[in-house]
């Protein structure tokens, strides 16, 4: 047993040895965070970082999760793919919508007409859009809905709506839109867009009133009527709204508006499901490119093409002259182009960088740690990739987003809100200290530009010329505008009461800034608050949370100072000064406000509703340069910076363009999975002499053992093999000679 086991180790590390160095893979490939099986199918692999919060349309206003169901959903509207300026087209509809002019009785004006009082908008569905398979759909023979009332052993069964045996489809419909509508209006689901529909839809802001006073039964939701929507057929509804409007058709590309059906919210309300967490929250339901098959937020978020999907096809025109013109090659394909789409939880931005360059992610942003590997930057400011990138064909686009990045100020806070010259005065101040030309230089590599008022570059009504910037914060030069000295802001805290940043107690002046920044990643930058509010001898205290928890603290109106941005829905002024409306502050609004600040101020709130109607024009212009001048001296925002995009995609991806304004585009890109598969595996080949030399080192350092061992067995063997021989002889002797007793008895004399 003995020489079997130590032949067994030593035969076993070898074996072992010899099949790590075989590989795990069958293409060679060992650290592929995915299967040798999906590397090869038409599968996009991207990423997450925060897991989304909110997946029903009606609710959902985040970046991260319009990034998901801008795939699933569809409004009427969306925008063209290539176009510039950014142009709407029709998505579900035969056209664009159809406009009429009435006047307060109903009757068709002109659209010219001075008494105008509404617009009504008609909308003429395609009869070709069905939904994706669901649970929700599913009937019996007999017509029956198959799983409405689940039993007990079913939900036993179920962690997805798919894991159920049997799906369904239908097509759309109009009032899958008016449905939508409905829900808008109940205040319980807080949209955060109902504060600004209850204005402009006739009818909203009654029917809002009257349901939202208690649950309503499906339907009875189904069967209640908002006056200013109508169904005039299937395919055929229309909206009537307040006065002129022209901003109202870029609302109806978000996905507010998208068509819900009844089947999923009766299917979602059973009690089992709500239980279970299974709700349009999770597994949304629409007629989309692609739909959401797995949603696991702590691992990963699989997209799978919609079987039914068949009115879409990608654009043939509208490229601008400067675009490489291999991204009109498909034009006229049918959508989509790729068959699933895998997200991945990265928290960290390190390992991701890592991963794509290994080729496991087809794209990726830049981070500050891996800029300088990344992009370089001539004298002019013009960026590049570096050779490494160029080396392994990567690809990139860059542009200043429509988007504003903030440290807002809770205005409702009895410390640093309030509209009064003392309190102002603190955010002046504040607003001198915090350098953000300093933190676009330090922590974006140059990516961006400081912001001097809530619209950002690309949208009508931004300004950054002599005549027109924030000069409470900067004052002129040769260069434009420079941020105005650090004892200024101190002269400005003194004159709020805070001199050298002391209470009047004497006691340090202590604030509270709240975030969702918890990662090591952000550390540095949490600390760089710190320093910038301690130049004025302020202390800082960091609270931090999670992204979800502290979407309800701003919600609540119970943050002091907060970091947060808004990506323009629509390339119009109106979504970033509604930012700032009363009727939006979260106080005001139930918590569904888009106002995280809650700055309310009534002459800003009037001409809000003054410019947000009107034509772009020098009477539009004038107007928004009064409400730009208002809060740039009331200061409810640190006012941040608008960032410069940067993302970078490998060359097997394609058909990759930059449209900050549509979020449904992964339907456009098309993927060459053969060519991924052949530069992970040149990239990603193992280095295996080492682990060659670890195991000669292994068979070196056993075999002497093994050798000694045998040889000690075999000596033992030979000196046993003696000594039984000795003892054989001995024995063989003994036979041979005569017996002593024997004589004595048998050979005696005798008497």
């Amino acid at each position: 047993m003995q020489t079997f086991s130590v032949k067994g180790v030593f035969w076993l590390l070898l074996a072992l040895t010899l099949l790590t160095l075989t590989g795990c893979s069958e293409d060679g490939v060992w650290n592929r965070p995915y299967s040798d099986e999906q590397a090869r199918t038409n599968t996009l692999f991207s990423n997450f970082a925060t897991p989304p919060k909110h997946l029903d349309p009606v609710r959902s206003y985040s970046a991260n999760e319009w990034a998901i169901i801008s795939q699933v959903y569809e409004p009427p509207l969306q925008y063209h793919y290539f176009k510039r300026p950014y142009t709407l087209e029709p998505l579900t509809l035969t056209q664009m919508p159809q406009q009429r002019f009435l006047d307060a009785q109903g009757r068709e004006r002109e659209a010219t007409s001075e008494d105008v009082a509404m617009t009504e908008y008609h909308f003429h569905l395609r009869d070709d859009i069905r939904y994706h398979p669901h649970a929700a759909f599913a009937r019996d023979a007999q017509g029956r809905f198959l799983y409405h009332a689940l039993s007990e052993q079913q939900l036993d069964r179920i962690k997805r709506p798919a894991d159920l045996p049997e799906s369904g489809t239908r097509r759309l419909k109009a009032q899958d839109y008016t449905l939508a509508i409905k829900r808008m209006a109940i205040t319980a689901n807080h949209s955060p867009i109902l504060g600004t529909m209850r204005e402009l839809i006739v009818g909203l802001a009654d029917y809002s009133d009257r349901v939202s006073k208690k649950p309503l039964t499906i339907k009875q939701l189904r069967e209640s009527s908002v006056k200013g929507v109508e169904v005039h057929s299937d395919t055929h509804f229309s909206i009537r709204i307040h006065g002129r409007y022209p901003q109202f058709l870029y609302w109806l590309s978000m996905n507010f508006f998208a068509p819900i059906p009844w089947e999923a919210l009766a299917f979602y309300r059973q009690p089992g499901l709500v239980k279970k967490n299974l709700s349009l929250d999770t597994y949304p339901v629409g007629t989309g490119a692609y739909q959401l098959l797995d949603n696991n937020p702590n691992r990963q978020m699989r997209l799978v093409r919609n079987p039914h999907y068949q009115h879409g096809t990608y654009p043939t025109e509208g490229l601008p002259d400067e675009a490489d013109p291999d991204l009109l090659a498909d034009g006229g394909k049918p959508l989509p182009l790729i068959d699933e789409v895998v997200y991945l939880l990265e928290k960290e931005s390190v390992p991701l960088w890592n991963k794509f360059l290994q080729g496991y992610y087809d794209a990726s942003g830049v981070s500050s740690d891996s800029f300088d590997q990344a992009i370089s930057v001539s004298s002019q400011g013009d960026l590049s990739l570096t050779s490494e990138m160029q080396q392994k064909g990567i690809q990139f686009l860059s542009a200043v987003e429509p988007t504003v990045f903030y440290l807002g100020f809770n205005m409702d806070d009895p410390v640093v809100g309030g509209y009064d010259k003392t309190a102002r005065k603190l955010r002046q101040a504040i607003s001198i200290a915090v350098d953000m030309e300093e933190y676009i230089s330090i922590f974006l590599n140059g990516r961006g530009v400081a912001a001097q008022g809530p619209i950002p570059p690309g949208i009508y009504g931004y300004e950054r010329n002599r005549d027109h910037f924030n000069d409470v914060i900067y004052q002129w030069s040769d260069h434009g505008p420079v941020r105005r000295p650090l004892d200024e802001a101190r002269q400005l805290l003194a004159e709020a009461g805070y001199p050298d940043g002391k209470t009047p107690e004497g006691e340090p002046l202590t604030l509270y800034y709240d975030t969702p920044a918890t990662g090591p990643d952000a550390k540095s930058q949490l600390n760089w608050y710190r320093k910038q509010l301690a130049k004025l001898g302020i202390e800082l205290v960091i609270r931090a949370t999670d992204y979800n928890r502290f979407q309800e603290k701003v919600r609540g109106a119970k943050v002091q100072l907060f970091s947060w941005g808004w990506n323009a829905d629509y390339p119009d002024p109106e979504n970033f000064l509604f930012l700032l409306s009363g009727d939006q502050a979260v106080i005001n609004s139930n918590g569904s406000g888009v106002n995280a600040s809650n700055y309310d101020r009534p002459q800003f709130n009037q001409w809000f509703q003054q410019v947000k109607r009107m034509p772009n024009g020098p009477e539009r212009q004038a107007l928004i340069r009064k409400m730009v001048k208002l809060v740039q001296e009331d200061a409810p925002w640190v006012w941040g910076l608008h960032p410069k995009s940067v993302s970078l995609f490998h060359d097997w991806y394609r058909n990759v363009w930059a449209n900050p304004m549509a979020n449904n585009t992964l339907k456009y890109h098309r993927l060459e999975a053969a060519k991924r598969v052949e530069k992970q595996q040149a990239w990603n080949q193992p280095v295996v002499w080492p682990l060659w030399v670890l195991a000669l080192l292994i068979m070196a350092s056993v075999y002497p053992l093994v050798s000694a061992y045998r040889r000690r067995q075999r000596q033992t063997l030979v000196g046993n093999t003696a000594q039984n021989a000795v003892q054989n002889r001995a024995a063989d002797e003994s036979k041979a000679a005569p017996s002593t007793s024997s004589r004595k008895s048998g050979e005696g004399p005798s008497c």
